[in-house]
């Protein structure tokens, strides 16, 4: 077996494109693709795994295009910014900001050929940025570790390296903000307190759009885009699109926004908006300053609808349709359990060996 000298050991070899480090015991792959010779440490001392991870080693580096090893950070940053253009204006700006942080900082420089970048290169520089940031949380950072893993997972679909140096970050778990959720008798204070502005033009309109973000649980950009032809009266329906996940669905028309609906559709046509306004914002800052209330925003007042339809015992199921959610209730469990453990312990009391005042029994041939 041939063996290559070193100045404490000697690699002898073991196998074809394999060999092992006499002082340590530990293999390594060296192999010739395209007339350039690579070494790699296999990282063990067993031979079974050894040959499993040198063919895997062969097999990444036959699937790399080495026309594209010179390809430095900035021009794949470039490359990654031409892929994004069809996103969301906001979001292009986000990631554009990132990128610019990604060159400027990046420890060996923008123009550091990606293949070799190492996984240590994007952990110092995420270090860099959140020393450099004024303001760095963990909803930063995430975005941060998700922008730089999309930039080199692009050099990876592109054959320029076999694996992301950024693969192994992970996102920081995100502190469980405050939501602000104000009761039903602080709902109905506000929307009397927008009406009562009498100097102010767009009261009404103001209130009736706020009214319907509480009473049917939806979100500011749903209602602001309502038009005469969603709401159908007959078939009690309402036809709505969630904007924050582009999806379409239908929620029932509850008793409690009828006569409001009723009155806002009178006398329009399909393609008329139903509410004059698409953001009250403002109207219900000034309602809360006005009333010595927490300041509520209209994504509080969603949240008010969901904790009363739990409350009142409607399924999580249900109200989880309603919101246009496809998990079929996960997210609301988990957002609102505090909630849920009220209920939970209302619900107990109907668990008795005796039968309740307010409670109907059912004959057992009825129920069948």
């Amino acid at each position: 077996m041939g063996a290559l000298q070193h100045k404490v050991g000697a690699f002898q070899k073991v196998g074809e494109c394999l060999y092992r480090y006499s002082s340590n015991g530990v293999y390594y792959a060296r192999i010739r693709v395209d007339g350039k010779e690579i070494k790699r440490s296999l990282e063990t001392t067993d031979r079974a795994i050894a040959n499993r991870e040198l063919a895997r080693f062969k097999d990444e580096q036959r699937q790399i295009d080495r026309s594209q090893g010179k390809l430095t950070l900035a021009e794949l940053c470039d490359r990654y910014l031409e892929t994004i253009q069809h996103q969301k204006s906001r979001t292009i700006e986000r990631k554009t900001c990132i990128v610019a942080r990604i060159k400027r900082h990046w420890p060996n420089g923008k123009f550091t050929q990606v293949t070799k970048i190492k996984p240590s290169d994007a952990d110092l520089w995420l270090a860099s940025v959140s020393r450099r940031a004024n303001r760095f949380g963990s909803a930063s950072r995430n975005l941060h570790i998700s922008c730089i893993k999309e930039v080199l997972a692009l050099a990876v679909r592109d054959r320029i390296v076999p694996f992301s140096p950024a693969a192994h970050l992970k996102s920081a778990k995100r502190d469980k903000p405050i939501r602000l959720t104000p009761t039903f008798e602080q709902f109905k204070a506000i929307i009397a307190d927008v009406r009562a502005q009498v100097f102010n033009a767009d009261a009404q309109d103001s209130a009736d759009f706020l009214e319907f973000l509480g009473l049917a649980g939806l979100g500011q950009a749903e209602t602001g885009s309502f038009t005469r032809s969603d709401v159908d009266l007959e078939a009690g329906r309402i036809i709505t699109f969630r904007h924050k996940t582009s999806t379409g669905f239908a929620i029932p028309i509850y008793p409690q926004i009828r006569p409001l609906l009723e009155r806002l559709s009178k006398g329009k046509s399909n393609g008329a908006r139903i509410f004059k306004i698409a953001n009250a914002k403002k109207a219900l800052a000034g309602a809360c300053r006005r009333l010595g209330y927490a300041a509520f925003t209209q994504r509080s007042l969603r949240r008010m609808f969901i904790t009363r339809a739990i409350e009142k015992g409607v399924d999580v199921k249900v109200i989880a349709e309603w919101q246009g959610h496809k998990d079929g209730g996960k997210l609301i469990l988990d957002t609102y359990s505090h909630v849920n453990r009220v209920h939970s312990q209302r619900m107990a009391q109907l668990m008795t060996d005796g039968e309740l005042a307010n409670v109907v029994a059912m004959k057992m041939d009825e129920a069948r």
